[in-house]
């Protein structure tokens, strides 16, 4: 008689448990795939900072070091398909200054404001999150600069 009683008072208690534990569930995979997708745009925006200092490295003057270092990391960003909002390029290309025969670099660094909005959590989690990575790459020390 005792056993039929404890039995009766317990019923609906799964119910409650999965009305307390799956919305904590949820959260917690949010969070994982919000960590996966943060992870992957940072590599990604890093890979592209590298490919555009190459790029810039490799032209003749600071405006082509420019025009090919922005149009590196775009591609760069567009084959990895990271959703960026937005995204801008800055190329230091003060490297072109220096003298023919002398070490010198030049640094791209690369922004990406990377959209978040399909996992958003309002006081939870934000709509993006800004990416940024600087890379450098040296100058030919013995190849013609033109300024």
């Amino acid at each position: 008689m005792r056993h039929t009683s404890r039995v009766r008072a317990e019923r609906g208690l799964a119910s409650v448990e999965l009305v307390i534990v799956g919305p904590a569930f949820v959260l917690f995979a949010l969070l994982l795939v919000f960590a996966g997708r943060v992870s992957v745009a940072q590599q990604a925006v890093a890979s592209a900072a590298g490919e555009a200092a190459r790029a810039a490295s490799l032209a003749r003057s600071a405006d082509q070091a420019q025009s090919e270092a922005r149009t590196w990391a775009a591609t760069s960003l567009a084959n990895q398909d990271v959703p960026c909002r937005s995204q801008t390029v800055q190329v230091d290309t003060s490297g072109f200054a220096v003298a023919v025969g002398r070490p010198a670099q030049v640094s791209a660094t690369v922004v990406c404001v990377v959209d978040l909005r399909d996992l958003a959590a309002p006081g939870i989690l934000p709509g993006s999150h800004t990416v940024t990575a600087t890379m450098t790459s040296p100058l030919d020390t013995f190849r013609e600069r033109d300024l």
